[in-house]
């Protein structure tokens, strides 16, 4: 009975211990089983869903950001370039709780509140257009830092924080040239000017790679898969002088320190190509800080804005005449006459400032700018000559000048004029110009009779510094025969030598030009307190190399003098016509007088 129990009590726990193993056997297999159906899920089941999660964490197509163009004056100096910034970000969802402690000296570097920064920190998700819920990935901290805030960014370690290189337009003669070069805002979008015009040739092709990020976001470069490099933009190459741009702005400073002028502006064309050299207005702005800049300082007024021309239009009807062969150099014109019969009808005249006890040449209404004698000729080509030669020498149209939005200007059709228009637009009156327009207009003679094509861009080169393409002089079309032009040319240095502007005359440059003075329509009827004052001159006449326009609108003159032509303009232009000489080795052509020689006696001549 003993060994009975015994075995009965060996065989009870023999079969326990090969349950318990069983069991636990069976456990395991389970689990294994378990871990090959979870192996079947992940890999097979489910695999191109988490296979695109981790794809999203760590694969990446990176764009390569193409470098923008520089913008260059005719001699090579920067006008407009770009240099690499970096702009700080974080992904929230990598961030560690034990990288808390060093966020507040993040904050320092940054300089940014750590309110802020942790408010950005804790950015984990947001919600798309369709309403789903999304994490975020990217979270700005600041805009721009440089290379050495980055690499101390970078020595505290925190996950997730880091930056990405791009670059930013900067401007390094600052406001030079503003209203010509135009600007590149804060989302790479190019607002007017040489920015806007040429962004074809300035922006480049972005690039672009495959890759892999490691844990702190950083590219992992064996990775790279497929690569497209970025393809920089080109450069292009103005035709304006920086100095005298410099110049031609200095002036214009002076102009607004001294007579507060609502608007002004000067252009410098070389009187051959038409090519620009210089072009300024006040007042101007900043390009670094275009954001302070009101939209009416960032418009182009030279090409933007209208005002009547007054007498400097009056060489239109002139050069026509002769060009007509209507009249000479010499034929007269009786200038003391309020009025005469037109088409069976009495027109009344502008009068004149002076009185004239002789009928004057042609010549001479030129050189004393007559209104009376300029609507004569005006009446001696009639309305449809009048209107045709408005036309021929670019007023009533668009200039071609590629910046900007540039005014086709005003110039009605001769069914619509008045009755006294035949008299007023001869005079510079009832029509309305651009700066440019009227520029031009002189060039024309300049030029030898070709109406020329404003031009601001001379070349485009790649990246290399090779020229792709270079531009040539334009002629719109012939205006005058060039001995017409020419004898023009001479009839303007009369206006420096005994008219209106013998304030421009440099000796030896035999300077041609035109004085404009214009009252300006206030509240619908023309102003006897404001006007705007011009002169348009080249020199040397028997030999153009420079054109040089400046218009002032509504200087305020001390003691409210008139806002003449001659009162303003035509000093600014000898001062800035002088300093060009200089500047650009321009040969008199003409020899000066001889100065007087004195015996010296002691201490006295």
């Amino acid at each position: 009975m003993t060994l009975d129990r015994a075995d009965e009590q060996f065989m009870s726990k023999g079969f326990a211990s090969s349950f318990r193993l069983v069991l636990l056997a069976t456990a395991v297999l389970v689990c294994f089983a378990s871990i090959g159906v979870r192996l079947v899920h992940l890999h097979v089941l489910d695999r191109e869903r988490l296979v695109s999660y981790v794809d999203q964490a760590r694969r990446s197509v990176i764009t390569e950001q193409a470098r923008r163009g520089d913008i260059l004056d005719i001699k090579g100096d920067v006008l407009a370039t770009s240099r690499t910034v970096i702009q700080l970000g974080v992904d929230p969802q990598m961030l560690r709780e034990q990288d808390r402690e060093d966020w507040p000296e993040l904050a320092r570097l940054i300089g940014l509140p750590l309110e802020q920064l942790i408010a950005t920190f804790n950015r984990v998700e947001r919600v798309d257009d369709s309403g789903r819920v999304r994490l975020v990935r990217w979270a700005k901290l600041v805009d721009e830092i440089e290379e050495s805030t980055y690499a101390a960014v970078l020595e505290l370690g925190i996950k997730g924080v880091y930056g990405n290189r791009s670059y930013r337009r900067t401007y390094p003669r600052n406001q030079l040239a503003a209203h010509l070069i135009g600007f590149v805002n804060r989302e790479n979008a190019p607002s007017g000017g040489v920015e806007g015009f040429a962004d074809f040739y300035l922006r480049g092709q972005d690039g672009w790679r495959q890759s892999e990020r490691d844990g702190l976001r950083r590219e992992l470069a064996q990775f790279r898969n497929r690569q497209v490099p970025a393809n920089d933009g080109f450069s292009v190459v103005l035709s304006i002088d920086s100095v005298v741009q410099h110049l031609i702005e200095t002036e214009l400073a002076y102009i607004g320190d001294t007579y507060t002028p609502a608007k002004a502006s000067i252009i410098v064309s070389d009187a051959d190509t038409g090519f620009i050299l210089g072009l300024a207005n006040y007042p101007t702005y900043n390009l670094n800080e275009y954001g302070r800049a009101s939209l009416d300082v960032q418009r182009n007024t030279a090409v933007t804005d209208l005002l009547d021309p007054g007498s400097t239009f009056k060489i239109v009807p002139t050069a026509a005449a002769l060009e007509r062969g209507l009249v000479t150099a010499e034929s007269r014109f009786n200038c003391s006459i309020p009025a005469m019969e037109w088409r069976g009808r009495l027109r009344k005249f502008m009068p004149d400032d002076h009185v004239y006890d002789h009928p004057l040449t042609v010549a001479e209404i030129i050189s004393h700018s007559s209104n009376i004698g300029a609507a004569q000729l005006g009446m001696k080509l009639g309305e449809k000559g009048m209107y045709s030669a408005a036309r021929q020498f670019g007023f009533g149209e668009p200039s071609g000048f590629p910046l900007g939005y540039e005014s086709r200007g005003l110039l009605n059709p001769p069914e619509k004029w008045s009755a006294l228009e035949i008299t007023r637009i001869p005079a510079g009156y009832s029509i309305s110009a651009t700066p440019m327009q009227i520029h031009y207009a002189m060039a024309a003679i300049a030029s030898g009779g070709e109406l020329l094509r404003p031009q601001i861009i001379k070349e485009v080169r790649d990246d290399t510094g090779n020229t792709i393409y270079r531009f040539e002089r334009t002629a719109r079309r012939r205006v005058l025969q060039t001995p017409v032009a020419e004898e023009m040319a001479r009839m303007l240095v009369g206006v420096t030598e005994e008219g209106t502007a013998k304030a421009a005359a440099i000796a030896g440059y035999e300077v041609a030009g035109k004085t404009g003075t214009a009252q300006k329509l206030v509240d619908g009827r023309y102003s006897n307190r404001n006007h705007v004052g011009s002169f348009v001159g080249f020199f040397p006449a028997s030999g153009p190399e420079l054109v040089i326009t400046v218009i002032v609108d509504d200087a305020r003159l001390p003691g409210r003098r008139v806002n003449y032509g001659s009162a303003v303009a035509v000093p600014a232009f000898k001062r800035v016509a002088e300093q060009l000489i200089s500047y650009l080795d321009i040969k008199p052509t003409v020899a000066p007088p001889a100065r007087p020689r004195f015996a010296m006696e002691g201490n006295r001549w």
